[in-house]
């Protein structure tokens, strides 16, 4: 999938014109419009409502006439105590006037400054009253241009390409109608859930080998994140399991694997432990003696009971650290007619 996947919807109910883009089409963030809405149109009010939404536009209007007029108010105030303040400051200069009497003077100048930044921002508030006011009084006729048609663009969120139109033809769409989905096709990462048993031995930065994609030869990979949070998924056998996603990134050159993308299907492998010069035998040859692990071993044609001590397995062979040297032949599938002494015939010489 694409690691960072965006679907874009409608930011406001409407009409939706039809969308021209098809998926691998190239967009850039903040630039491209990948779709026009015309807003649906407001609903009409009754008389009462009319009635109160006038009485509170001529209440907004004359809020703002008074916020004005105390804004005029206090700039007079202000440009007085400067005044004010640069003659006593002229004053103190000579010592005219005291210290006092001038720091009297400083102090209503920055009074009269602050009521002047006080008297301003109750301004700014009367008028936002005043707009949503007449905003309620608007009309569709009075919102359209002279097109007739007053459309909202919708632009892609960041640059790459399309991955797929959700809704295409031209229609009614409600606020948050999926209408697309972009992303960067060049950031994929691959998900695969895993049983809960298995995730907990999964830890980032273990090496992945990535098959059956369709190259020619595996990928490398490598575990970015293990989801803290399990899902419930039903197998194909009926039986419900708890999974756990596992993101797993890339490690080759784009140019190995584009054309690879969001929504195929891979075959991951992780490597929970891997060694060098590893002595293994087949999960088959394997048995329990008593507490420990036994293998038949063939010793001048015969079988030898021989109790070993197994490390790493994968499903299929063991690791084997104690009990065995390389080259020695085992018995694989010891029946019950297998026994220690018993005569041994090599099948694969036969």
């Amino acid at each position: 999938r694409v690691r960072d996947m965006y679907v874009v919807s409608a930011p406001v109910p409407g009409r939706m014109r039809r969308i021209e883009l098809e998926a691998g089409d190239s967009v850039v963030a903040d630039r491209t419009v990948v779709a026009q809405i015309e807003p649906s149109d407001p609903a009409f009010l009754d008389v009462r409502s009319a009635a109160e939404a006038r009485a509170t536009a001529d209440a907004a209007s004359a809020g703002r006439t008074y916020a004005e007029a105390q804004v005029r108010r206090a700039q007079a105030e202000l440009e007085f105590a400067q005044s004010e303040l640069k003659r006593i400051r002229a004053l103190a200069k000579s010592h005219t006037v005291s210290q006092n009497d001038l720091d009297s003077a400083e102090r209503r100048a920055k009074t009269a400054d602050a009521a002047l930044a006080e008297a301003q921002a109750a301004l700014r508030v009367r008028q936002s009253e005043y707009q949503v006011a007449r905003a309620r009084l608007m009309t569709p006729a009075s919102r359209r241009g002279a097109s007739g048609c007053d459309c909202v663009d919708v632009y892609s969120p960041v640059s790459g390409e399309v991955l797929r139109v959700v809704t295409e033809s031209e229609g009614v769409v409600q606020s948050g109608t999926p209408l697309i989905e972009v992303g960067n096709p060049v950031k994929l990462e691959i998900v695969v859930d895993l049983l809960s048993a298995d995730a907990v031995r999964v830890q980032p930065g273990q090496r992945a080998i990535i098959e059956a994609w369709g190259g020619p030869r595996p990928l490398e990979g490598e575990v970015r994140r293990v989801e803290p949070f399990g899902f419930t998924k039903v197998s194909a056998l009926g039986i419900e399991e708890q999974r756990v996603n596992v993101v797993i990134d890339l490690k080759e050159p784009r140019e190995q694997w584009q054309r690879l993308g969001h929504g195929y299907r891979v075959e991951p492998r992780i490597v929970l432990w891997e060694g060098r010069d590893v002595l293994k035998v087949p999960l088959s040859a394997l048995f329990r003696e008593g507490a420990q692990w036994a293998v038949f071993v063939e010793k001048g044609g015969r079988a030898e009971l021989r109790a070993v001590e197994i490390g790493h397995e994968n499903g299929l062979e063991a690791e084997v650290t104690k009990g065995l040297e390389p080259g020695e032949l085992i018995v694989l599938h010891p029946g019950d007619r297998v026994s220690p002494g018993r005569r041994l015939e090599n099948r694969a010489r036969s």
